[in-house]
């Protein structure tokens, strides 16, 4: 492939842009110079080989460039990235461009070989690994130390120097795409592949993910109608119910990752080999040599980053967990002023005032939820992970124990402290849908209403622009940098897992639980799609192969829900019916059945394979073949050397 940058043009007759570079205001002529340069050079002088075009601003300040590359360009990137094609046998194999020929679709005028979001994230991986060579320095900003091998993107981010990098949205399309996902309201599946062209596997396996988990929902919520209404105060009957809800949140995690191993093969992504992660852009440290790569980089004591985890976050983490317990007593202090107020009024009123702390209580759950939010991530910024895998890694932890306890301790308490299953049925009924309110207008409904106000100023403000560019595409650039920027689908999942503990938990309490579930469920997937498309800034595709660590969060979560189910059946007067006698005899029975039951869940795990038995023999063929072309190599190097 390097014999192939030689004959590279970094001229294209036809511009496309694809990728947006906001330097700040002020950044120095030089500054914008080097850098410019530095993206279009070629690679053999260290640059990125792709195309710019300066985009003209209000005050004729050059500060925002679009970003774009020649077909040929893409293709060598497509290699360089390791993107996974379908090959004209209908197998999936690792693009090379010296091979181009044998993928299905590849043509050398068709354009639309690779989706739109790959060439986007090919554009995003050789801007990130333009390297420092000689450079001590950003010109212009003596400040700002390089060293040989410091990612250039990287430096210019944690100075200020660079304001963002995001992917320009293509109108065409994304018109084509919003049509077909929610232009309409229809009763289907979502166009999850052309989802994933657009936005790339991560956006594309969440959608998926909630789509088969509203379907997971509809089994529960047939059952829960039902139960509902023929068994409304009949708490004896909730044992059948618990028993269907522990196979059920069994069966449907292992059946997702058979359908998500189906959704990554056919798109490439299972079998994209992992790259070697450069260190996050706000690691910092001594400067020193990597014992792995041998570069130079900063370095920081793992020793220093352990005592900030142990004796500055973890306490933190309990201090907030304390305050979350104590929020909760006073809870159940105005649930007993409510109830005492309505046993001396016995009115409408006095009624509806029992509602009122729980949803009182919701509203103050999602509150501190969003708050130790933003404390969880400035503690995990500050213990200075260095890879973002392990950032990401330590801040699920700290915001999943806060939002588990925070979320459920009350139910908890309820039900297996006060035994009040009549207050656990309201309390469950008010966080679920006061929460799922919220939600909803604080992801969708508001920001859509901020952006659209935002788009009327906007268009005035460029339409009195005096400018050569485009000015749909100055328009465009414009208003798209302002939007919000779509942190990740960590929210999502986050979102998707409490409601899953909600059903999974103690839905035999409350069995309309799946039944608000999955209207918000339908509410969602449009509403989210709405802020994909028209409220946040493209974000950039990041190919997936799972959906990575909430699919242990998702499996913890129904490892509790087994022991909290079996501990509500034992609690059922039908069940202490049959131990009369010894409370002893029936804890023992509980403790028993609910062994019981998770060697049957973990057997069923162990059994239900992960990946259908045809993808499992491609996988294993394709292996062969690495191996057998591995083995020929060695073989014909072994020849070439006994020849001399």
């Amino acid at each position: 492939m390097s014999e192939s940058w030689s004959f590279l043009d970094t001229v294209e007759p036809n511009f496309r842009p694809l990728v947006v570079v906001e330097l700040a205001k002020g950044t120095k002529e030089e500054t914008r110079e080097w850098f410019t340069k530095r993206i279009v050079d070629k690679k053999a002088n260290g640059g990125a080989q792709l195309l710019v075009k300066p985009l003209g601003t209000e005050d004729g300040e050059e500060n925002i460039y679009l970003v774009g590359a020649s077909h040929l360009r893409l293709l060598l990137g497509a290699e360089t990235v390791g993107l996974v094609k379908e090959c004209n046998d209908n197998s999936m194999r690792t693009f090379t461009y010296s091979s181009r020929k044998t993928f299905k679709g590849f043509a050398d005028d068709n354009h639309n070989f690779l989706t739109i979001a790959e060439c986007q994230y090919i554009i995003k991986h050789e801007l990130e690994n333009l390297r420092a060579k000689d450079e001590k320095m950003i010109p212009g900003y003596p400040q700002a130390k390089l060293y040989p091998g410091k990612s250039i993107v990287r430096r210019l981010l944690t100075n200020g120097i660079l304001v963002q990098i995001f992917p320009l949205h293509d109108r065409e399309e994304l018109k084509k795409l919003r049509h077909s996902w929610y232009g309409r309201v229809k009763v289907g599946y979502q166009p999850l592949d052309e989802i994933r062209c657009y936005f790339g596997e991560t956006i594309a396996l969440y959608f998926g993910f909630l789509e088969y988990f509203t379907f997971a929902l509809i089994p529960m919520a047939v059952i829960g109608i039902p139960y509902y209404v023929f068994a409304w105060e009949d708490y004896d009957k909730y044992v059948m119910f618990a028993t269907f809800n522990l196979l059920w949140s069994t069966v449907i995690l292992e059946v997702w990752k058979r359908i998500c191993a189906i959704m990554t093969y056919r798109w490439g992504t299972l079998l994209m080999k992992r790259q070697f992660e450069e260190p996050r852009p706000g690691f910092h440290g001594v400067l020193g040599i990597n014992p792995i790569t041998g570069k130079e980089e900063p370095v920081y004591s793992s020793i220093k980053r352990q005592i900030r985890i142990y004796l500055v976050s973890l306490p933190f983490v309990c201090l907030c967990l304390y305050f979350s317990l104590y929020v909760m007593m006073i809870y159940f202090d105005l649930e007993q002023w409510a109830l005492d107020y309505h046993e001396e009024n016995e009115s409408t009123f006095s009624s509806l005032m029992l509602f009122v702390p729980s949803i009182i209580y919701a509203v103050v759950i999602e509150i501190m939820n969003r708050i130790y939010r933003y404390a969880a991530e400035f503690l995990t910024s500050w213990e200075n992970h260095r890879l973002e895998s392990s950032y990401q890694n330590h801040l699920i932890l700290k915001v999943l124990v806060f939002n588990f306890l925070n979320c459920f301790a009350s139910l908890f308490y309820i039900a297996f402290v006060l035994f009040d299953m009549k207050l656990l049925r309201q309390s469950l009924a008010t966080l679920l849908i006061t929460s799922q309110i919220i939600n909803q207008f604080a992801e969708s409904v508001f920001p859509y209403w901020l952006q659209k106000r935002h788009k009327k100023r906007m268009k005035k403000r460029v339409c009195s622009m005096k400018t050569d560019t485009d000015l749909s595409l100055v328009e465009q650039v414009n208003l798209e940098k302002e939007m919000g920027t779509y942190f990740g689908t960590f929210d999502d999942y986050l979102e998707l897992f409490l409601q899953f503990g909600y059903v999974s938990l103690f839905s035999c309490v409350y069995p309309l639980a799946a039944v608000f579930a999955v209207l918000n469920n339908i509410t969602e997937i449009y509403s989210d799609a709405l802020k994909m498309c028209r409220v946040y800034k493209r974000p950039f595709s990041e190919p997936t192969a799972n959906i990575g660590v909430w699919q242990l969060a998702f499996e913890t979560m129904s490892v509790i829900s087994v022991v909290t189910n079996c501990i509500l059946i034992g609690m059922s007067p039908q069940v202490n019916a049959l131990f009369p006698d010894s409370k002893m005899d029936l804890m023992l029975t509980v403790a028993l059945v609910e062994h019981l039951l998770l060697a049957i869940k973990f057997i069923m795990a162990f059994v239900i394979p992960d990946k259908p038995r045809d993808i499992q023999i491609k996988l294993a063929k394709l292996e062969f073949e690495s191996l057998e072309a591995l083995k020929q190599q060695q073989m014909k190097l072994a020849a070439e050397s006994l020849k001399e």
